[in-house]
Parts: structure tokens; C-alpha cells; sequence
């Protein structure tokens, strides 16, 4: 679809020697030093994992909205710098409950960090997190047996304090960071941790990508977010988005999606009356997309129910989710 994007409808990530391709065009010397890897951001729902990522990739890749636990599945944006090339994964929030849909998102989160190269764990530095729950971040991180540090976020808030969060990091041996992902302040410190523990090596992307998925996630994500902005309750989080049809060579650009909802009632309160509440979606879902993708757009919506979906495993995998195992 466009070259910000590292594939486009059925590509998927995958490790590209680009290295002799930059030296050829003169953009690097032949004897430079590149490093490139794996960067996980794991913390508590509503830290701002999200806001962080988004900082780092320079662009509106993941989710964010006042309401918690909103990233489902793990997000990969590309940082490229002059010999640094940093592909950051944003993941749900680290929530253990028996839940199916919860266990399939705490297992993006666990296979993030074990994927690794570099673990940030990212905590709210503005609210009074039970030491347990940090604890449990830091453990995750540390589990990750990969150079690790914490991000302390929201220095930019009244309430920010991160002494509790500096003591337990510092307890746990592990260096820490005062940042404000919404601000852009402290990023300098972080970033610079990253790069002296990336391995050596060449750029996994063309430097000119910002993110690691299907121009299809990104679409599907952009009106997620607005059904989390526009509903309310329980409804926002029973939506599942699938993108039907993707016609790229059009002007506009005809892309069909369908929202999933669990029940009828909920199909009744997405739909609106008249339509009024899905036309209020897919207007400022379009606006997103056409900002995302430097283009225009048709968007066609279309809303479905299927009973109970996050409680099923047939549910899970059809739309992309990671499937826990039974045992676990």
C-alpha cells in the first residue's frame, strides 16, 4: 500500500538484510557499526504503553483513550535512526485473571518479552500502584533474560511522584527513567539506554517504514479506537473489527469493514438510532485512515454479532488473537 508501511494487505514482519543496500547508496559508511532489535514495552493497563510507543515511532500507531486495557494485541512500530534501528512493541496490559480474552492477551504480552532484545517496563508514575502489581511488572521484565530497565511515566502530571516505582526498580537492580510519553520529556535517557544494548547488526526494515504489520491491522485499530472514543461500558470492549475488502487502487481507496459485537442489545447501541451512531464512527474512522494512509477513503461499515466471541477460541483466532493454551 505505501512504503511507510514494512508490508502491505498479506505481508508480514520478516528479517531483511538491508545493510549492503544503504552502503551502496552512500547512506552510511562501509565500515559502519549498525544495531537493530527487538524492543518490548510491558507494563499495568492505563500506564501508557501506548502514548510511549507512539512517542518512540514518531507516529499514531497504537490505541489510546482514557479507558484501560485497550491494547489487545501487540503493536510494532520502527524507530531509524542514523545506525539504529529499534522495532518497538507495544502489548496489552499485564493482567492475570482465568479469563480466556485476558489470558490471550497477557500471552502477546509474555511472547513480546521473550522475543526481545530490550525490555522497558512501563509503569504510571502519577498513580498509587500496589507494590504487588509493580512487583509483577518488574518480574516480567526481568523474566525476559534480556537487558531490561523501567520507564516511570506521566512526569508531566501534578500527582507524578516516582519515588515508590524508583525504590522497587532500584530493589529489583534494575535502572529507571522519569519520562512523559504525552509530553515527549525524559525520552532522551531512555532512548539512550536502548541503543547500547541493541546487538549489533543489520537494520531488520528499509529505514524509511514505521511500522511491522498489514496496512489492514493499522485500519482495523483506527476504528477500534473510535468505537472506544464514541461508547461507553461494556460495548467498546465486546467490538472485534475485521476489514472485508481493501481496494487500494482506487481514488478514493474502498475499504469494507465489519465490527463484531457479542450481543444484539450491543448491536443496537453501535448502530444508533437511524444509523447515527455508526455514521459517527465511520466518519471519524475515515478521517484516521485517509491521515494514516496520506489518502482518500470510502469507508463502508457493517455491524454483526457473534454470540459471546472473546469466550471462544474459534473467536480468538478468527480475528488474529493469540489462542492461550487450554492447560495454561
Amino acid at each position: 500500500m505505501t512504503s511507510r508501511l514494512s508490508s502491505t494487505e498479506s505481508g508480514g514482519a520478516a528479517r531483511h538484510d538491508w545493510l549492503s543496500n544503504r552502503t551502496m547508496e552512500g547512506q552510511l559508511p562501509q565500515d559502519a557499526t549498525t544495531r537493530a532489535g527487538y524492543v518490548a514495552l510491558a507494563g499495568l493497563p492505563n500506564a501508557g504503553k501506548s502514548t510511549l510507543l507512539n512517542a518512540l515511532a514518531g507516529e499514531h500507531l497504537s490505541i489510546v483513550t482514557a479507558k484501560a486495557q485497550t491494547t489487545w494485541q501487540r503493536v510494532a512500530g520502527i524507530r531509524t535512526e542514523e545506525a539504529v534501528q529499534m522495532v518497538l512493541f507495544d502489548t496489552p496490559g499485564i493482567v492475570n485473571t482465568r479469563q480466556l480474552f485476558h489470558r490471550s492477551m497477557l500471552a502477546e504480552a509474555m511472547t513480546a518479552l521473550r522475543e526481545a532484545d530490550v525490555a522497558i517496563g512501563v509503569v504510571d508514575g502519577a498513580a498509587r500502584t500496589p507494590a504487588t502489581e509493580l512487583g509483577a511488572v518488574f518480574e516480567s521484565v526481568e523474566a525476559a533474560g534480556c537487558p531490561s530497565t523501567i520507564a516511570v511515566n506521566k512526569a508531566d502530571h501534578p500527582r507524578f511522584d516516582p519515588r515508590a516505582a524508583g525504590r522497587l526498580a532500584e530493589r529489583a537492580n534494575l535502572p529507571w527513567h522519569p519520562v512523559s510519553a504525552f509530553a515527549g520529556t525524559g525520552l532522551d535517557a531512555l532512548l539512550a539506554f536502548v541503543r547500547e544494548h541493541l546487538p549489533e547488526g543489520p537494520f531488520l526494515y528499509p529505514e524509511d517504514e514505521i511500522a511491522a504489520a498489514p496496512t489492514r491491522f493499522f485500519v482495523q485499530e483506527l476504528i477500534r479506537e473510535t468505537v472506544f472514543e464514541h461508547f461507553h461500558q461494556e460495548v467498546p470492549y465486546s467490538v472485534a473489527v475485521r476489514v472485508e475488502e481493501f481496494r487500494e487502487g482506487e481514488d478514493p481507496i474502498y475499504i469494507a469493514a465489519t465490527l463484531y459485537v457479542e450481543r444484539k442489545s450491543q448491536k443496537g447501541i453501535l448502530v444508533g438510532r437511524q444509523g447515527a451512531g455508526i455514521r459517527a464512527v465511520g466518519g471519524a474512522s475515515r478521517r484516521k485512515i485517509e491521515h494514516f494512509l496520506r489518502g482518500r477513503v470510502y469507508l463502508d461499515l457493517w455491524v454483526k454479532v457473534w454470540d459471546g466471541w472473546r469466550r471462544k477460541r474459534e473467536g480468538l483466532m478468527t480475528f488474529g488473537y493469540s489462542v492461550p493454551d487450554e492447560n495454561a
